[in-house]
């Protein structure tokens, strides 16, 4: 069976754990420097000075749009071109955008560095989870996926704080340290990361068309998320991208349906457990972009804690996390992935809600101890549980699909936290979009500006109850376990899908060259 699960009674890989660590620095720099970044942004603004505020914003947006715009084709790409090699490829391309935006002498150059930046994050997330995914037995995936998991919301939390304190010394050092981090990962794949063989079988045809409206439909939707705040949320701009990407999204599944080789193949959705991953995670990612930034904007505007104070005031979530996703593997083989997945998005609803009847805008210690810190840490209960479950649903694809298939997840967490931000900022009425770039705690206190209202913030929680409930929705929908992971291979797949894979299958037989 060509899928990730049907290797049952494979041997585990030695390396399994070395290969994970790898994969999982990747997803480390490429989440926290769109944190780190967010933090350094006036710094950034008073080295370019006098630049507009408009065309500092793409020293933020030109990462984010262009990194969930080339998720899937990357995906793919590494599919075919073999995923040890664009890994490895993403990586080294990484550490050179940073050392250029870490250098550049004008805020055009360092716009254009983290455009190249976003495009080797790209490549590198897809890639790092489908590299760690094959080496472990089905037993382990959910304590791997989990520490893969808890990477990712560790770098979100404490982003603010790793960001402020490098800021505090030089903004170019947010950028320069990964350089370091970059080489070591770099040496450590070359010898310890398994090779991955692309292309297996006949010779695949390249869907132009289709990565195309794939690209210009995630792009367009989210410029239009992060643009909204600035442009205007019903301006003519906003609403011909946001049309754009819709359009480019109607096209594009109509052409995926018709072409023989497509860059996102139906047969994906059709794979129990993906579908319901895929819009867990989106649903997910908007509760969880709604709750991380209304906490940091309830800490720093409304209770007017400092940034590295709120760092700190944060971090009972991504603690958590690491200790809840240490043990998901276990609490997975005990109650099974689906309920598993709606615990921790019950535990999420039950956090919004939580900080929607008890959060006030009072800051004295009790407030925080007795009305916050218990939805902190009932939401990072839900982090470490639900997304360990969710990312693990890549395992369910064909091992030639691993790499597209996690871009379509990562997509989903993309579009989820810039549409989640786009809302929260929305309730606001504008309020918070400063903050969000770095500087509105600052700009505040200097010209005596009020921060968001409470109002705002309780209906922020709302949203995040409604669309946590949705993630609890695809949870109980959640199919997964053994039939899974061949599943295209059922009356769902086409012909020319169960021919490629027996192929992949013959392939995977084959004895190891010396």
């Amino acid at each position: 069976m060509p899928g990730v699960a049907a290797r049952e009674d494979a041997p585990a890989d030695p390396r399994r754990w070395l290969v994970l660590a790898i994969a999982s620095a990747a997803q480390f720099l490429a989440v926290l420097d769109l944190i780190a970044v967010t933090i350094a942004f006036p710094a950034i603004g008073r080295d370019f000075a006098p630049a507009s505020a408009s065309a500092l914003s793409w020293v933020l947006n030109g990462y984010t749009v262009v990194l969930a715009a080339l998720l899937v084709p990357a995906g793919r790409i590494a599919d075919e071109a073999g995923r040890r090699r664009c890994f490895l490829i993403g990586m080294v391309l990484f550490g050179l955008a940073s050392a250029a935006c870490g250098a550049a002498p004008t805020l055009g150059l360092l716009v254009a560095a983290r455009v190249v930046q976003g495009v080797a994050a790209a490549v590198l997330i897809p890639t790092s989870l489908s590299l760690a995914l094959p080496v472990f037995p089905p037993h382990e995936r959910a304590t791997a996926v989990g520490a893969w998991t808890a990477v990712s919301a560790v770098a979100a939390s404490s982003g603010p704080v790793i960001g402020g304190l490098l800021a505090a010394s030089d903004w170019r050092l947010v950028f320069l340290i990964n350089v370091p981090v970059v080489a070591l990962a770099v040496a450590a794949g070359v010898r310890l990361l398994p090779r991955s063989v692309g292309g297996r079988g006949a010779r695949q045809r390249w869907d132009l068309p289709g990565a195309a409206l794939v690209l210009v439909c995630i792009g367009a939707l989210v410029t239009a998320c992060v643009q909204a705040p600035e442009w205007g949320y019903t301006a003519p701009g906003t609403l011909v991208v946001l049309g754009v990407g819709v359009g480019a999204g109607v096209l594009g599944v109509r052409h995926a349906r018709r072409a023989v080789e497509p860059v996102v193949d139906p047969a994906l959705f059709r794979t129990p457990g993906f579908g319901a991953a895929t819009l867990g995670l989106l649903s997910y990612f908007v509760a969880y972009s709604v709750m991380m930034l209304g906490a940091t904007l309830l800490f720093t505007d409304v209770w007017h804690y400092s940034v590295g104070t709120a760092g700190l005031a944060l971090a009972p979530w991504p603690l958590t996390v690491l200790v809840v996703s240490a043990l998901s593997g276990r609490i997975v083989r005990a109650v099974g992935e689906r309920a598993a997945g709606v615990i921790g998005s019950l535990c999420f609803v039950a956090a919004a809600s939580w900080w929607l009847g008890c959060a006030d805008d009072g800051g004295a210690g009790t407030h925080y101890a007795v009305r916050f810190l218990p939805g902190l840490v009932l939401a990072g209960i839900g982090t470490g549980l639900y997304q360990p479950v969710m990312f693990a649903a890549a395992g369910l694809l064909p091992a030639r699909r691993l790499s597209v298939g996690s871009g379509v997840l990562m997509v989903s967490r993309q579009v989820g936290t810039a549409l989640g931000v786009a809302v929260l900022i929305a309730l606001m009425g504008g309020q918070g979009q400063g903050q969000q770039q770095g500087q509105g705690h600052q700009q505040r206190q200097g010209q005596g500006q009020q921060g968001p209202e409470m109002g705002a913030l309780r209906a922020g929680w709302i949203v995040a109850a409604v669309t946590g409930a949705v993630a609890v929705g695809a949870a109980i929908t959640l199919r997964t376990g053994g039939d899974g992971a061949g599943a295209t291979r059922g009356r769902a797949a086409r012909p020319a899908d169960r021919r490629r894979d027996r192929t992949a299958a013959a392939g995977q037989r084959r004895p190891p060259a010396p």
